[in-house]
């Protein structure tokens, strides 16, 4: 069970620029009674949510309403979630208002909580007493009284941590919604310029993303306090705590983590548990991450020294993540679409050799005048200059396109890629393998099955791969966890993925952000969660978590070292297509800057091939850091 609060202002008028600095000031809700139009839009323009007091038929996103006005609200199908209904007189009348409407909230005063409490007890009811509070004291008086939802008001975020550390509940911050909302049905309700706003305000789960400027992708350090791994909550008291120790802070979750320490698997539903974690329980799962971490690979943090050949950035496929791919001339995008000659993709992996590259790595945009063909020939042709070079190439989404082209079936295509000399496959072009965001994320793109049967085929052919899960754009905790089963099922099947590669969602540069239809990447807390709760979910299976630091930063990506991972990827010399997306970390890092950061980690660095042997490099790295102390 946990406490909700609302971080409110209510308003006789609005304008955009009032709107505005009530959401720097950390409000999410503007509540008006009888809004105009004007004011609705100038609201959503300034980044708060409209909530009307009353019944107005506007583009709200939501109502606070009498019982008889919620009536007529649920009547013109208004979904409980949007109502929050205002206690009356008759407590028989509010209890059918509760019940016809379905509303998720019960405001009152708080004279009236504890008899408001009892009606939202009632077996068939689903909702929470909501109060306003003006201090701590009255707050926990509240709560006491039954109320599980707190409306404050002009609260800034050290009282909200005096509130949180007061309170035997978890302190959770909602918006205009409850926490748990997905997706799918914000989109089917919610006017356009609300669901923009909403997407903005919130975290997978629904709940209210913390209010830090750092996001995957952006040159700032991550907003980790120094002796936990969870950034929910920003005030001195939180960042300057220690995490509880061991699996003290799990709460509910510990059943899970437990097991899972003892070689248990988390099932779905559990993985999607443990990846909706907050708080103290982010910091619970992320130190089980590192226990199973520690038994499965011990010490030694790996990288590879590659390069990333971008072919083309001409693709005729629609993905709305994705800021790199180019259509043609005709069309007003931004860059100029190119695409390499074979000579040209020869030359790029030759230094790369002659740079001490063991990999190239070959993707690109589905260009429409490619078939099956091309592939291959670039494939022989690097074989035929650099025998040795280890060539990681080829998305499922790509395998898939060169089959068809041919009018072969994937296998024969594997097939004729393996002989040519295709080492392993990327695990991209699976971004989320849950069809209900797929259609909505990369509509024409191939579905899970198909991207499945590409990674099994080619596992059954001798050939391994990466796996990896692109996060924090239109997806959820379940999601997250459906795809984590996809990749688990194969593996227990095949085993043939050596690594799984977290890819968190770069939005300043992608068309799906840019048009209002995606949240602004995954936040701190669920960065920590989907590396982790992979350790968790693959211990046993799949030895090998990589942090990308492309993402994240190096020191994004040290960080997450204590949280289940042993990887740093690679050097990726020329990598284009996350800087495409208004990524500002460099496009290179040279292994004597891994090195650097894994010593400084306390860890012991090693140099990698592709499928994670060891190797020794051409001359020595060079670094003389000592390890930091313990």
């Amino acid at each position: 069970m946990t406490v909700t609060f609302l971080r409110m202002r209510p308003a006789e008028r609005v304008h955009e620029l009032s709107a505005a600095t009530r959401r720097r000031e950390g409000t999410t809700v503007v509540e008006i009674r009888d809004p105009s139009g004007d004011e609705v839009q100038a609201a959503c323009r300034g980044g708060v949510l409209p909530v009307a007091v009353g019944d107005a038929d506007l583009p709200v996103a939501a109502w606070v309403a009498s019982p008889d006005e919620a009536r007529t609200l649920a009547e013109r199908g208004v979904p409980g979630w949007r109502l929050t209904v205002l206690a009356g007189p008759s407590a028989d009348d509010t209890l059918d208002a509760l019940a016809r409407t379905e509303a998720r909230y019960l405001r009152t005063g708080r004279s009236r909580v504890g008899e408001m409490a009892k009606l939202a007890d009632l077996p068939g009811l689903d909702v929470a007493v909501s109060v306003l509070v003006d201090d701590v004291e009255r707050a926990l008086m509240a709560v006491e009284a039954g109320a599980r939802d707190l409306v404050l008001r002009d609260w800034d975020v050290e009282l909200i941590g005096r509130l949180r550390d007061a309170l035997d509940l978890p302190l959770v911050e909602r918006t205009a919604f409850p926490p748990g909302l997905e997706i799918d049905e914000a989109r089917r309700a919610l006017p356009g310029d609300v669901f923009t706003v909403w997407l903005h305000q919130v975290d997978g789960v629904g709940r209210a993303r913390p209010r830090h400027a750092w996001a995957p992708g952006k040159d700032l350090a991550p907003p980790v306090p120094a002796a936990r791994f969870s950034a929910a909550f920003p005030d001195a008291a939180w960042v300057g705590s220690r995490a509880p120790d061991g699996l003290e802070g799990a709460g509910p979750l510990r059943p899970i983590l437990e097991r899972a320490l003892e070689g248990e698997p988390p099932s779905v539903s559990e993985l999607g548990a443990l990846l909706g974690a907050f708080g103290d329980e982010v910091d619970a799962v992320a130190w089980t991450a590192n226990e199973l971490r520690r038994r499965a690979v011990g010490e030694r943090v790996t990288y590879v020294v590659n390069r990333n050949i971008n072919y083309t950035n001409l693709c005729y496929f629609r993905c709305g993540f994705c800021a790199f791919s180019k259509g043609p001339r005709s069309l007003d995008l931004r860059g100029e679409p190119y695409l390499m000659g074979i000579a040209d993709i020869v030359d790029r992996a030759r230094e790369a050799w002659t740079r001490g590259a063991t990999e190239v790595t070959l993707q690109g945009g589905i260009h429409p005048d490619f078939t099956g063909d091309f592939y291959v020939e670039v494939v022989e042709a690097i074989k035929a200059e650099l025998p040795e070079m280890h060539i990681h190439g080829f998305t499922p989404l790509e395998v898939w396109q060169g089959a068809e082209t041919l009018g072969v079936d994937v296998r024969r295509f594997l097939t004729r890629l393996r002989d040519a000399g295709l080492g392993t496959l990327p695990g991209t072009a699976a971004e989320i393998l849950d069809d209900d965001v797929r259609r909505f994320l990369c509509p024409d793109k191939i579905r899970t099955a198909q991207w499945a049967q590409v990674m099994v085929t080619a596992h059954d052919l001798g050939l391994r791969s990466t796996a990896t899960i692109m996060f924090g754009h239109i997806d959820h905790p379940r999601a997250w966890a459906n795809h984590l089963d996809v990749i688990r099922r194969i593996q227990r099947a095949t085993g043939g993925f050596t690594e799984m590669i977290p890819l968190p969602f770069v939005h300043m540069g992608s068309p799906i952000y840019l048009r209002g239809r995606a949240r602004p990447g995954p936040t701190w807390d669920e960065v920590v969660l989907i590396h982790a709760v992979a350790r968790i979910a693959f211990d046993g299976l799949i030895p090998n978590i990589q942090a990308s630091w492309v993402k994240l930063g190096l020191d994004g990506a040290a960080r997450l070292l204590d949280a289940g991972c042993n990887d740093l990827g690679g050097t990726l010399m020329g990598e284009i297509i996350t800087r495409s997306a208004g990524a500002s970390h460099g496009q290179e890092v040279t292994p004597g800057d891994f090195v650097e950061v894994i010593v400084g980690a306390g860890r012991i660095p090693g140099r990698r091939d592709t499928l994670y042997r060891l190797v020794e490099p051409p001359s020595p790295v060079g670094s003389t850091v000592s390890p930091k102390p313990s």
